[in-house]
């Protein structure tokens, strides 16, 4: 699809693939046990806070209004975000499994502290980095992680209720937050401008109908090598896919998300050690919730963000970080299996 849309861009997608794929190996060759990264759960939630502060600091890049990327000239741009979502599941993995008990028995500042500072980091992400998706993605994640491990409800509610008002709070006071939710309400109200992206890709799926032009037969690039859909190799890929393969193929794409999700569901219902569970269920809903924002985005059910489809859109940093992700599912599975035969020989 990246060849579709970009063909010069299809050679260094295959590159990062490759080395993707060489450094899942190497993850699992090496490291064999993730409990090794329990061990070191505070220097990797710092390293991943770093890489979101040097992300939004003077040596970040801004993009389309966002703030996500940090871009080494001549050499390569990076996405930390796509690391630090990694990062940030394996600490939180580590710590809600170490006070779970007195977070699902007692409240105290104490241990809600860590809690309200996520809160905190959160919404600073939403100002500093102009993007509601990076934001959401880790309040989200961090919230389901929290009511799993301690099976309260009122984690997910108050806390949920706590990011809306922060978020409601930032709207009011943030001029591009400000756009960027008008235009998810009505893009006709700009449509030369800030609109025109989306109701593009709008244009581009009802073209598909339900069986879609067929592959490389919708009318995506013009003839000067543009797209018509402005980025359509990133963050509006599923627009074509939808406009090539129609409702059915879209469908299709999002099954496959879904089936990715519940293999990883099901290898936490299969661990039988604490955080080997919270990290399989977290590495999954993060992975689940970053295609339900940027279809979201896509389809206008959610504002747009600057987040990739995993494994579809263009992007190395993306496909590094989502590798990374499959080799922890795959050790922890691994280990889950190994577990179980051995209580089933004694």
């Amino acid at each position: 699809m990246v060849y579709r849309i970009k063909p010069d861009l299809a050679g260094k997608q295959t590159a990062w693939f490759v080395v993707a794929l060489v450094l899942m190996s190497l993850l699992v060759v090496f490291v064999r046990d993730h409990h090794v990264l329990e061990r070191y759960k505070y220097v990797i939630g710092a390293a991943s806070v770093l890489a979101l502060a040097i992300t939004i600091s003077p040596l970040g890049t801004t993009v389309n209004g966002s703030q996500l990327w940090i871009r080494i000239p001549g050499v390569v741009q990076i996405q930390p975000g796509e690391f630090a979502k990694i990062g940030i599941v394996v600490f939180l993995a580590a710590y809600l499994r170490e006070n779970r008990e007195l977070l699902s028995l007692k409240l105290s500042p104490k241990h809600l502290g860590p809690l309200a500072l996520f809160w905190l980091l959160s919404l600073g992400l939403l100002v500093l980095m102009n993007d509601f998706g990076t934001s959401l993605l880790f309040y989200g994640s961090f919230l389901l992680l929290v009511y799993v491990a301690t099976g309260r409800a009122w984690y997910p509610i108050v806390g949920g209720a706590a990011f809306a008002a922060g978020a409601a709070f930032i709207y009011s006071t943030s001029g591009r937050i400000q756009e960027r939710v008008d235009v998810w309400l009505d893009p006709w109200s700009r449509p030369d401008t800030t609109g025109y992206q989306p109701l593009q890709a709008l244009f581009a799926m009802s073209d598909g109908g339900l069986f879609g032009r067929g592959l490389g037969q919708a009318y995506v690039v013009g003839e000067n090598g543009s797209t018509l859909i402005p980025d359509a190799q990133t963050d509006f890929v599923f627009a074509v896919i939808a406009d090539e393969f129609g409702f059915v193929g879209a469908v299709g794409l999002l099954m496959l998300f879904v089936v990715f999700a519940w293999r990883g569901f099901a290898i936490a219902a299969a661990c039988r050690d604490g955080f080997s569970k919270l990290l399989a269920f977290g590495l999954s809903a993060v992975f689940a919730m970053q295609a339900i924002i940027i279809v979201g985005g896509v389809v206008r059910m959610l504002p747009l963000t600057g987040q990739t489809l995993p494994f579809v859109s263009y992007g190395g940093s993306s496909l590094l970080a989502n590798w990374m992700l499959v080799a922890l599912l795959l050790m922890i599975s691994h280990h889950a299996a190994v577990q179980t035969e051995r209580e089933a020989a004694t």
